[in-house]
């Protein structure tokens, strides 16, 4: 048993040693793209949270989980901006008949999203498509056509981030704010009414990544400008906080393979452990007789004990005070002396005859005097006894 403790201690040691040193090592960047503003991974939105404060002076920013619709409806807003950052949008009749009111209201919406739905594929009549760079590491040049925001020398971005575009469009519901160098529109501009949809297929030009070089955050703020300087900003995290939010208490291990992949080891050698000692420990459960009634047996051994002594006296007694002991806390008579008074009363309490009540009391009487009890008194005694009882009940 000493040598099965000692191996536990050991590999409890290395188990935990192990979990600790792939906890505390450098974990490798995480390339995963939740365009979530608190995450400062490489295609999160931590900078452009920060700035947003820079690009939008004295604006309330305002987060919604909802959809569309539940966050629009019955509220006039006037001179406020929506903002959408998502991989993909997934939108319904409702929240865009909410959208196009909001639109029309006076207000803007900004989306960025490599997939805008079928929903606005159909009502915008809407494709998307991707021209991959001149090498695997760079994207296509791209710039916008404002010549107020046009750089003279085109934006480049590593890793694809400016690849997709517009390859079908509306054109005479349409303004193109942006093109590749191919020509091919990737910034493009609804209106409705007072209010303007400016929609940028590649969301990542947003993320840190991006911003955290001169060149892509003078992009960002370029594109975000032509959202009007309104008091609120809302940002829809519909599309993004739901499908990657956990709210495991084990999050953190499943995050990382290695702490993951501990994790299942630990389980596992426990699982392991338990089935062994079971095995090892267990015995035979001896069979036990069921419990039986000895009642039975019980008053047969008590009887015999009386037959044996043949105490009449004890017997008769015990029977005269149960019998009395019945009749006061039954009727509430007292038996203290058993009168004429008590006989009459007994009568009116139970209403049985006067031919049965005066033989009982008279018999309990001798009984009670006599010092040595025959068996006729007592078998007589004990079938008066049973009688007044079989009337009374």
């Amino acid at each position: 048993m000493k040598g099965l403790k000692l191996y536990l201690i050991i590999s409890g040691f290395l188990v935990l040693l192990y979990v600790v040193a792939e906890y505390y090592r450098p974990k490798p960047t995480d390339w995963s793209a939740t365009y979530l503003r608190e995450d400062k991974i490489p295609f999160g939105l931590y900078i452009l949270n920060q700035e947003i404060g820079s690009l939008f002076p004295n604006v309330t920013v305002r987060t919604t989980q909802r959809p569309v619709y539940n966050t629009l409806k019955g509220v006039d807003y006037r001179n406020t901006n929506y903002l959408m950052i998502a991989g993909n949008l997934k939108l319904d009749k409702l929240d865009f008949r909410e959208m196009e009111t909001y639109l029309r209201n006076g207000n803007d919406v900004f989306i960025a999203t490599f997939e805008t739905g079928k929903l606005l594929h159909e009502k915008l009549k809407l494709e998307t498509d991707v021209l991959y760079g001149v090498t695997d590491e760079k994207s296509v040049p791209i710039n916008f056509v404002n010549p107020t925001l046009k750089r003279s020398r085109n934006y480049v971005f590593d890793k694809g981030l400016g690849d997709q575009y517009f390859s079908s469009f509306d054109t005479s519901r349409v303004t193109v704010l942006g093109k590749n160098t191919k020509g091919q529109a990737n910034f493009i501009r609804y209106a409705f009414g007072e209010g303007n949809l400016y929609i940028l297929p590649n969301p990542q030009l947003l993320t840190n990544y991006n911003l955290i070089n001169l060149e892509g955050a003078d992009y960002a703020a370029k594109a975000l400008s032509y959202l009007k300087p309104g008091t609120t900003l809302i940002w829809d995290e519909r599309n993004t906080r739901v499908s990657t939010e956990d709210a495991s208490l084990l999050r953190v291990i499943f995050q990382n393979d290695q702490l993951r992949w501990a994790y299942y080891i630990s389980l596992i050698s426990i699982l392991v452990f338990i089935a062994f000692e079971i095995k090892r420990r267990q015995r035979i459960i001896p069979l036990v007789d069921p419990m039986t009634n000895s009642s039975v047996e019980f008053v047969k051994v008590v009887g015999t004990v009386y037959y044996q002594q043949r105490n009449n006296t004890d017997i008769s007694q015990k029977k005269i005070n149960y019998l009395l002991e019945f009749i006061r806390s039954t009727y509430r008579l007292k038996t203290q002396e058993l009168d004429d008074e008590f006989s009459g009363n007994l009568i009116q309490k139970t209403g049985m005859p006067e031919e049965t009540i005066t033989p009982l009391i008279q018999l309990i009487k001798e009984v009670g005097l006599s010092k040595i009890v025959t068996d006729q008194q007592l078998i007589s005694l004990n079938k008066s006894i049973e009688h007044f009882y079989k009337q009374v009940r």
